[in-house]
């Protein structure tokens, strides 16, 4: 159990490393693998394909993993729950998530089901292609919470990733509880408009009962509602929650509270080389401002600015310190 003490964000989610490798069209077209999708394998395949690939960069990834880092590059104090096993990728995640300065403390499964993985591989033209083995990472239940870490947070941000099963249905639930009674926020990202569809109920009644924060797409919000109109699905999203942050990519960002709604433009960026991960920055950028107490508009604009910085190279986690490049924009204290 961790130590009491105040977390800004406390993130639940998928923990997956991510394996990035690079390699010719060669390469895909032998595995029959199709360049620019993302794919469910088994545990048999991922063994397969990653004794193949060539040298590779290994690390901590999942959606609320990679918001939880960007926390911690803007200087948050943040920990992260999430489900590995004792295996060589279980200490891989352990080991690189711990060094971005967030704590991580899940105790890893011994029931034999491998650690999930993504193995991506990224082609001369930039292109990923991603086979994502989801192994024990989905197996998440309310035994693996640590009410601890979940008391001692101001928000409790939960993955909509992991919102399959039944038991990790359970322990968001169970999260929100001791995140209400401890008198923490809850916060959700509906992170897929596929998972949204498969889940329409219960993530309306989680958001209605439990969260207080909703982030989510344009296109996961209607689907979510069920109506055409952002508009609509905008304003039904404030009447389930307190706040709302709605992504539009190049068109900026909304968010919608009690009595005012605030756009945020997108910030510029040079090129698009990889557009993963810039929901899961986004979210960790208006995080630390709503945490430190910003203005809605300063933490929209910390959204957008990691989300630029993400989508300017390959890969979902920052190559600068998010915190410095906020100084640098005006965003931070100096």
């Amino acid at each position: 159990m961790a130590e009491r003490k105040t977390y800004d964000v406390v993130g639940i989610g998928n923990a997956i490393v991510d394996i990035i490798a690079r390699c010719d069209e060669a390469f895909l077209s032998k595995h029959d693998l199709h360049k620019g999708f993302m794919r469910l394998i088994p545990a048999e395949e991922a063994e397969r394909l990653y004794a193949a690939m060539g040298p590779a960069v290994e690390r901590s990834g999942g959606s609320a993993a990679n918001t939880i880092a960007g926390l911690a590059s803007f200087g948050g104090k943040c920990a992260f729950i999430g489900k590995v096993a004792a295996d060589q990728f279980g200490g891989i995640f352990h080991h690189d998530i711990r060094s971005l300065g967030v704590d991580y403390t899940t105790a890893p499964s011994t029931d034999g089901t491998p650690t999930a993985r993504c193995l991506i591989l990224v082609t001369p033209d930039g292109e990923r292609t991603m086979n994502t083995y989801l192994g024990t990472s989905v197996d998440f239940a309310p035994p693996d919470l640590d009410p601890a870490l979940i008391e001692a947070a101001k928000i409790v941000y939960l993955e909509g990733y992991l919102f399959d099963r039944l038991e990790a249905k359970a322990a968001f639930t169970e999260a929100a509880r001791l995140a209400r009674k401890a008198g923490a926020k809850v916060a959700l990202t509906l992170s897929d408009a596929f998972c949204v569809d498969r889940h329409r109920a219960d993530f309306r009644a989680l958001i209605r009962e439990g969260a207080d924060i909703v982030f989510a797409n344009e296109k996961e919000i209607t689907t979510l509602y069920e109506v055409n109109s952002f508009e609509e699905a905008a304003n039904a999203a404030l009447a389930d929650c307190e706040l709302a942050i709605l992504t539009r990519s190049e068109e900026g960002s909304l968010i919608v509270a009690a009595g005012k709604s605030v756009a945020i433009g997108a910030d510029p960026v040079s090129q698009l080389v990889d557009a993963t991960g810039a929901g899961d920055l986004y979210a960790a950028g208006f995080l630390y401002g709503l945490t430190q107490g910003a203005p809605l508009e300063t933490c929209g604009r910390l959204g957008s600015l990691a989300s630029a910085e993400i989508i300017g190279h390959i890969g979902a986690r920052p190559e600068v310190s998010l915190r410095q490049l906020a100084k640098d924009r005006g965003l931070l204290a100096p």
